[in-house]
């Protein structure tokens, strides 16, 4: 299996001026290709998130980059028919 190409979004300004980013990730979400994932680097983790790409045929795997900012990294899940709890990769 190849690894999918990543578009990257950068929210943490967004939320540090009290923003909130929900329309641009979905914005940048329906912007990808056919298999391509989505790199999402926020100031925290951000979990409802997690239901909503999951409901839309993506699972995720997160980590804490530092100074409480998190990398998500959403990838197109193996089958569109993957139940929605097929959720987090690690």
């Amino acid at each position: 299996m190849t690894t999918p190409s990543l578009s990257t979004l950068d929210v943490r300004e967004i939320l540090k001026s009290g923003g909130e980013p929900f329309s641009e990730i979905m914005q940048a979400v329906a912007a990808l290709t056919p298999g391509q994932g989505l790199r999402l680097l926020a100031t925290f983790k951000p979990v409802p998130l997690f239901g909503v790409l999951a409901q839309r045929g993506f699972c995720h795997a997160e980590r804490e980059i530092g100074g409480g900012d998190w990398e998500v990294i959403f990838t197109p899940s193996a089958t569109d028919t993957a139940p929605a709890s097929a959720g987090t990769q690690r």
